[in-house]
This record gives C-alpha cells, structure tokens and sequence, in this order.
C-alpha cells in the first residue's frame, strides 16, 4: 500500500489505494506507542523493516499522518541510491530543508555556532555562515550536535517526528546520524522511524551491523511487516472497489500476490474485472501500467527513474519535452498514481519499484544519454551559485553512470572536497577511491585531479582518518608511501609516515605504529625546521605522555617547539605546548608545567581552534589536581565548561572532568549533577572516562552491584588501552569492589593486572601510587583474616607482598608530591595494621595528609581506621572522637557504605558519641568493665569457644548449657558484634582481644 500524504497536481481519476490502513493494528499501535513515549521526554527509535511492497511506507505515511493531526512536527526524509552511497546525508537534508525553506523560529533560536554547523548541510541558511574548517575527528559530532540541538528546540513546543525512509540505501554519514541519534537521545521529545527492506540486507550490507548494535537495546522498537492475510487483503480490496469483490477476483489476487499489497494493488489497476492472465511477478504489474501511458510520460518517468529526486526544471532539460508537452505528461503520470511532488516540489516515484521496473527496462544508450544530460544540467546549475555536497555528488555519479572517465575523475575529486566541508568523510573517501579506481583509464589524470596519485591517495586515507576507518586507511597510505621516495621527499614521506602511525596506534599496533614515528622522525632530522617534523614531534609528545613516558614526551615536545615555531605551525605549537605541560608538572614542576598548557590554551584560542582549546583545559585541570591542588583544577574546568561554545562530546568530557573533581572535593551532589544524562549513550574513552566516575561514585554511595555493572561494562576498552589515567582508577575502582566483597584474591588480581600495565610503560607515579596502597589496604585484609583464622602461611604472605607494594608507594612519594604523601601515609598505615600492629597515629596522619589537599573521603576512611586502633588499644574515648569525625563526613558526602562502616564499629565497641546516648546493657547480665561491645562474662566464654571453632552442641557440653542456650548466647554475640557470621565474630574476637584469658 502507499503512501496518500505526498502532494499530487494531477487529478486523480482511479484510485487504486484503500483509503484507510488495513491489516495493520499492532504495528500502528507500538509506533504510536512509541510516539507517545517521545512525547513524555522518553526518546526512541523505531526500525520498520519488511520485503518491498509490503506496506512499510503506507504504515509510516500514517503514523505521520496521525502525529500531525495531533500537533506533532514532522520531519520527513528519504535515502537515494547512488551506488556507491556518496551522497552525503541524503535523507537528512531533505528532512530539514523544509524547515530552512520556512525560517522556522527554531533554526533562528539556536546558536550562532550551531546554526553556522547546520548551514553546512543547508546552503542559504538565513544568518548563517559555515564555519571556518577545523581538522579534527569530532568535526562530524558537532554538526551531529547542532541537529540534535534543533531537535531539542522543536520539541520543547510539540513531540518531533524524523522518519527516514530507506535506510538501506542510506550514505555513511547517514548512517552515523541515526547511530548518534541512537546513544545520544536522552529527554528530548523525539521518535526516529526508519523503514528498511529486508529482502536488500544482503550478508555483507553496511547497515546489518548498525541493526545488529541497535536493535538490542531495549528503546529500540523493531516492527517487521509479514504479508496481508487472504481476510485483510479482501478488505483492501472492498475499500479500493467500494463493493465486495466478485466471482473469485479475491482469489486470483490473493494466490498470485502472496498477500503483498503493493502487489495486489498493480495487479488490480492492470484490470478491474480480473478477467484474462494476470502478471507473473510484481515488477511484470508494474510495467503493464508503466506501458499505458503516453510516450511523453512515458519519457518523462525514464528521465525520473534515472534522476530519483528532480524538480520541474531539471526534468524539462533532461526529457527534452516542451513545456506544454511536459506539463501534460506531469499530470498524466501524477493522476496514474506512478509519480507524486513532494512538500519541496521535487518529483519522486509513488514507490521505489516503480523506479526499478522503469531503470531495469533502459536500453543501454538511453541510460547513458540521461545520465549525461542530467550530469550537464547539474553542472550548469552548480555554474550558476556556490554548490553544495549534494549537487556536487550527484554530478560525479551521473557523469560516472554515463560513463564519461574524465569528468567523472574530476567532478568525483570535486565533490569529495565538498563532502568534507560537510564533514562527510565517508562519502568523500568513496568519492576519492572512485577517482583511484579511474586514474589509470583517464589521460591527464593529475592535471584534471588537481595533483598527482600519491596525493590523491593521501588525501582518500585522511577521509577515512576523519570517518574513523583506520582500517581502511592504512593500506592507501602503505600505497601512497610506495609512490614516494624517502630520498627526493623526505618531508612528503615523513607526513605520510606520521599519518600511518596515526592509524596504526589507532589499531592498536602500537609497535608498528611507534616504528613509522621513528623513521618519519629520522627523515626529518637536521637542517631546516619543517612543518612535518614539527607535526611528528607535537604526536610522538602526545603518545609518550599519554603513555606516561613523561621525560621522553618533555623531549620532543621541546623539540616540537622548536619546529612550529621556526615554520609558524601552530596547531602543532599548541600540541606540543599541551603535551609538554602535562610532562612537566607531572614530574613535579608544576609551575612551568601549568604555564606551558595556559599558553597552549592561548594559541587554540587565538585560531578557534575548539578542540585543542578544550584538550589543553582539561590537561591543565588533571595536572593541577595530581599536584593536589584541586580546589583550582575545578575552577579552571568550571571555567572552560561555561565559557565553551563548541558542541559535541568534549563537553560531556569536561563535564566528566567536573565530576571527578567536584568527587575528590567531596561534592558528590555536584558531581553525580554533572555527569550526562545516563540514557544518553557513549562509545570508546568517553565511556570508559564517563562509566569510571558513576562507578566511583557507586562505590562512595555503596552501591555494589551498579559499581560492578559499569566496571564490566569498560572492561574490555580498558585492557585495550595502554594509557595509566585508565588502568590506574579502573585497577584501584575494581580492587576496592572486589575488596568489600570479601574476594581477596580477585582483588589483588585486579591491583597487579593495573600495575603490570601501568609500570610497563609510567612515570605516572600518582596512578602508582593509588593502585599500589590500594595493594597494600587488600593484603593488610589478607593479613588479618590470616592470623583470625590461625593461618600463619597466608599471613607471612602477605606481609611479604605488603613490603613491594609499600616499596612502590615510597619510590613513587620520593619527590613529595602532596597526592603521592597522602597515598603513602595511607599505605604506611595499612601496613601496620597487617603486621598486627594497627597505630591510631600512623592513621590520624594519613587523615592530616588527606585533608591538605582536601580530599574529604580518604580523610574519612583514615578516620574510620583510627577508631578501629583505638578501640583496639581500649581507648574508647580517642575512638569516639575518630569515628565520630569520619561518620560527620561520611553522612555530608551521601557516603553509605562508609557510614555503614563506621555505625557497625560504634555499636559493636559501644562508643558513645557526642550527643548519643549511654549504651544498652544486656539484660542477660552485667558486661565486663573492660569489653567495649557490651559482652556478659558468659558471652565471653562461648565467643572464645566460637572462636575456636566450636559447634553449638560442643560450647553446651563445656559450659553446662543446653544447645538451644548456647545459640541463643551465640546470637547476641553475633548482634553485639554487628557481625553477619560465626568465622566474622571470630575474626572481631582475634583482632581486638575479646578471647584472651
């Protein structure tokens, strides 16, 4: 069935449509379900998926149809096939340009930025300009970005409609939008409907792994249409017919159609009374009615089907048909239902078969001759005003399908630098392999192209860089590096060379990719300073710091300098200024360290550059908070996020970075605000960054099984990396979990996981020295537990790992760093308590470290850990002050499982706090003077008996008490402890002493 919402200028003289939806109830139901949802701020995605003619559009026009009568807006956009998919945002642009065509209020609300992002795609957009270009991969995000922002805009008056048709024709860029649309929808008033063919998905389809990843999320809705049954498709038939169908007309259509309605629908329109032999297929239906119009319309339709989208003017130059002849032929296919206008008076066929039926009967040299009529009249309209993506595209492949080489070489090049400027990297790399795959057959191929092979190569790898596709990348960059020789052009190999190692780190072939830095480095080495090994210098400074090699980034990054500077190449100026600064400041010298990265942010600044702007902040903020300073750190990030105009993901990474601090600040109420919205969805180091801070929070809160769920979640990517700002709290997140768990030996698996591939590679001595105390806190457990349970053997173990862990601790606190001191008091502390020798003032110390640099949390553990030693030590009074400091902090920061902590500690050792009241005394007799915990004599001696291991029966036969006394004793014991088990109030016992004598 198709679709009655499309415009038609003819008059309709048969209708050979139902005029209502038939046979699809539950499917209509779910999307307006859908629609629904969207309208109450709960985004989703809708894939209507279903063989050709099976009524996906009809179903999809009504939908439409409804939400509009509600108030809805509805924006409307369909994919073309172009082969190759070149077309950049095809369905996308067509579902906005009404919207730019009106000058809706929305696009006039938006920002500047965003509106200059957008007239990228819209061409005349009224006051806008596009934005200068910026070389960087999130270019695509921020146009993303602004849409979504539009999005946002219009539904903030009335829910948003985008329905997409086609997908499986859908341009790469197109494709990106709906999976960004996909992890980023979080409030907004939006439903995304997509219609797609099943019977086009072959194994190898570039959307199949898009569906794959898509439709396993629970917003995602996916509706396949199956065939009408015989009963549905009568009723079709009665609604077209205004009648009951006679004789065995149902029949004839039902067997021969199999319930397509598309189908059902042609074969009727080829004869009403259902006399004589039907059309054997649905394509054989389509041109029964293909062939009874006119040969001028019939001219008309063959200049359409080749075109896919064209307006009055592009068909009168194509058909070659006079006006008057034109317009009659317009009218004639309009009123036979084969062609419909569209709101942006472009013609387009009523259903893509009827296009195939029309391409697939061309004779070869009819195809030809439109296509090249169709490429020179876009060409003259591209002479005419500034081209866009589209046009420029559409030349390249019309020239291209009418198989004129040169022209298709060099308006393929053309279009790619216009699908760059639109972000649409994809499109421009398919575009730039085209013009490879012709270079060979057309003379003069440099001189049409604009340079030669190698470049071309070069330029087709850069595409693929900024689409993300390092796969691809690769090889045409191996190749374009074949063409040229290191001795003649050492700087043209060594750019090469920089951008293969780009790709391979990217890989993660970090030693191939390290082995292409070096040689592109030798071949840049003495004489005069070039662009090229300033740019190598400024990457090499990057990975190296990245990786923690901060000596060597210092290096290069001075070397660096001193290249951009000579050739004034400033972005890499500003990499290397960036790189540097985090080398510098993490080697303790801070000052010059903060220096270089405010003058890196000064340079981005002063060539818009936002990206590099933002890199610096947040480098800026990471060194000062690891020298401690992180009061500042969260100015200066607070700072950059409000005075920040650039849209996309960089500032869900400042605003992660505002977490982290506000976190570490104790501003947990802030900091969980920060974050983005979780329905939002993230991929790569934006997910691992973003799940890192909600599962340290998690842990703060107490949330177990949530902090489990993230940490699983970023596994993998993690291990992937070889950066220490992710094994570091990712290690220390997952050890702690694992920790509270009572799963020692997992935890200390996930501490010498972290410090493997940390130290294989750091002088990150901050991360160290996390993971390291948190080795140590892990095996001072183990320590404990050990001599609780008489297991001597695990407790020298421990002990002996203790003295490594600790030994990396003070290694990496040698140069007093304030964050480092801090992580060694705690380790120096922890350590004593594995000895069986727990100090209340090594704690209290490592409270004092902590709380210099304001880092209210790890103060409060240390707290919590003192009163443990001092009601150890039976000093009830000292511990009462220590635990009533840590649990004052742990209630203020939301802090519950430390809260939980402490609380058990105060009731099992009965410390009075200031303001609670005197302790409860068992009303089974007197506690000792000397128990803290309230315990009976005679709790006391069958809480030793427990402790040895005795069973019920056996602690009635020694102390002369029935077996149902004894349990009794044994759970108050248990509830005097706060203590959940038998081996738990043994342990408590061993530890403070409650069994001796």
């Amino acid at each position: 069935m198709t679709p009655p919402r499309p415009r038609d200028t003819g008059r309709v003289s048969t209708r050979v449509t139902s005029s209502r939806l038939i046979g699809r109830t539950a499917e209509l139901q779910q999307l307006e379900a859908a629609l629904a949802d969207a309208s109450e701020g709960r985004p989703s995605l809708a894939f209507v998926a279903g063989d050709s003619g099976v009524g996906k559009t009809r179903l999809v026009s009504e939908l439409l149809d409804r939400a509009e009568g509600s108030g809805a807006e509805v924006l409307s956009g369909d994919c073309v096939e172009l082969g190759e998919g070149e077309l950049p945002y095809a369905a996308l642009v067509s579902a906005l340009r009404p919207l730019a065509r009106a000058g809706h209020p929305a696009l006039d609300a938006l920002d500047p930025r965003a509106r200059a992002e957008l007239a990228r795609l819209l061409p005349g957009l009224a006051g806008a300009a596009p934005a200068d270009g910026e070389a960087d991969a999130p270019a695509q995000g921020r146009l993303f970005e602004a849409v979504l922002g539009l999005l946002d805009r219009l539904g903030a008056e009335a829910p948003v409609v985008v329905a997409l048709e086609d997908l499986h024709w859908a341009d790469p860029s197109t494709r990106a939008f709906v999976a960004f649309l996909a992890r980023s929808l979080c409030r907004e008033r939006v439903l995304v409907v997509a219609t797609y063919r099943l019977d086009e998905l072959h194994r190898r389809h570039p959307l199949r792994p898009l569906l794959a990843e898509l439709e396993r999320d629970n917003a995602v809705r996916r509706i396949t249409l199956a065939p009408l049954s015989r009963e549905e498709l009568g009723a079709a038939l009665e609604d077209i017919l205004g009648a009951p169908p006679a004789g065995d007309l149902l029949g004839r259509l039902y067997a021969r159609s199999e319930g397509n309605p598309l189908f059902m629908e042609e074969l009727l329109a080829a004869g009403l009374d259902g006399r004589g032999g039907l059309p054997a297929t649905l394509r054989d239906a389509l041109m029964v009615r293909i062939e009874r119009l006119s040969e001028p319309a019939q001219e008309l339709l063959r200049a359409l089907a080749v075109g896919q989208r064209l307006d009055h003017e592009l068909i009168s130059e194509t058909s070659g048909l006079d006006p008057a002849t034109l317009r009659a032929a317009l009218r004639e296919a309009v009123a036979s239902h084969l062609v419909v206008a569209q709101p942006d008076d472009r013609y387009t066929f009523r259903h893509a078969l009827l296009r195939e039926v029309v391409v697939d009967d061309l004779l070869p040299g009819e195809r030809t001759d439109l296509h090249r009529g169709l490429a020179e009249a876009l060409e003259r309209r591209a002479d005419k005003a500034p081209a866009d993506a589209q046009l420029l595209a559409g030349i390249a492949h019309h020239y291209a399908a009418a198989g004129d080489q040169p022209a298709a070489l060099a308006t393929s090049v053309r279009a790619a630098v216009a699908a760059d400027a639109v972000h649409a990297h994809g499109e421009a790399a398919a575009l730039l392999e085209r013009a490879l795959d012709l270079w060979d057959r057309v003379p003069d191929a440099e001189v049409l192209s604009g340079g030669d092979r190698g470049e071309l190569l070069f330029r087709a790898a850069e595409s693929h860089l900024q689409a993300g596709d390092d796969t691809r990348a690769e090889p045409l960059l191996r190749a374009a590096l074949e063409l040229v020789d290191e001795r003649e052009e050492p700087r043209r190999a060594s750019a090469l060379l920089e951008r293969l190692a780009r790709a391979r780190w990217r890989l993660g072939r970090s030693e191939e990719a390290l082995a292409n830095a070096r040689r592109a480095l030798e071949l840049v080495q003495g004489g005069e300073p070039s662009p090229e090994r300033a740019a190598i210098l400024a990457w090499w400074a990057k990975t190296r710091m990245l990786q923690g090699r901060y000596r060597d980034a210092a290096r290069a990054a001075r070397d660096a300098l001193h290249a951009a500077e000579a050739t004034d190449n400033r972005a890499a100026l500003s990499a290397a200024l960036n790189a540097m600064g985090v080398a510098l400041a993490a080697q303790g010298a801070v000052d010059e360290g903060t220096a270089a990265l405010r003058r890196a942010i000064d340079i981005a600044r002063e060539h818009d550059r936002s990206i590099e702007i933002e890199s610096a902040e947040v480098n800026l903020a990471d060194a000062l908070h690891m020298a401690g300073r992180s009061r500042e750190a969260l100015d200066v990030v607070r700072t950059a996020r409000g005075e920040s105009r650039q849209m996309g993901y960089r500032v869900n990474w400042l605003d992660a970075v505002i977490s982290e601090l506000a976190f570490e600040l104790g501003e947990w109420d802030e900091a969980e605000r920060s974050l983005p919205d979780p329905d939002r969805r993230f991929v790569g180091v934006e997910l691992v960054n973003l799940e890192l801070r909600r599962a340290e929070l998690d842990l703060g809160h107490g949330d177990h099984d949530a902090a489990a769920a993230r940490l699983a979640r970023v596994h993998d990517l993690v291990m992937g990396s070889s950066e220490p700002q992710w094994h570091g709290p990712f290690g220390s997140a997952l050890a702690e979990l694992r920790r509270r768990q009572g799963d020692l030996d997992g935890a200390r698996a996930a501490v010498d996981e972290a410090l493997d591939r940390i130290e294989f590679c750091t002088e990150d001595v901050a991360r160290l020295a996390r993971v390291s105390a948190t080795g140590v806190r892990v095996e001072a457990d183990r320590a404990q537990r050990g001599r609780d349970l008489g297991d001597a053997d695990e407790a020298r173990r421990a002990l002996a790992d203790i003295e490594l862990l600790v030994a990396r601790v003070e290694a990496a606190a040698d140069a007093e760093g304030p964050v480092e001191v801090a992580w060694r008091a705690s380790a120096r502390a922890d350590a004593a308590r594995a000895a069986g020798e727990d100090d209340p003032a090594l704690w209290s110390q490592a409270a004092a470290a902590w709380d210099a640099i304001e880092r209210p949390y790890p103060a409060a553990l240390a707290r919590w850990r003192e009163a443990e030693a001092h009601v150890a030590a039976d000093d009830r009074e000292a511990a009462a002050g220590a635990a009533g400091a840590a649990l004052a902090i742990a209630r203020r920061l939301g802090a519950s499982w430390l809260a939980g902590e402490v609380e058990g500690l105060v009731a099992r050792a009965r410390l009075r706090l200031d303001g609670a009241p005197e302790p409860v005394v068992a009303a089974d007799g007197e506690p000792a003077a000397d128990d803290p915990f309230g315990l009976t004599p005679r709790e006391r001696q069958v809480l030793a008996l427990v402790a040895r291991g005795a069973t019920n029966r056996e602690i009635g036969a020694q102390l002369y008490m029935a077996e149902k006394t004894a349990s009794v004793h044994v759970s108050r014991i248990l509830a005097k402890l706060d203590v959940r088990s038998r081996t738990q109030a043994a342990a408590v016992a061993h530890r403070l002493g409650l069994t001796d004598g």
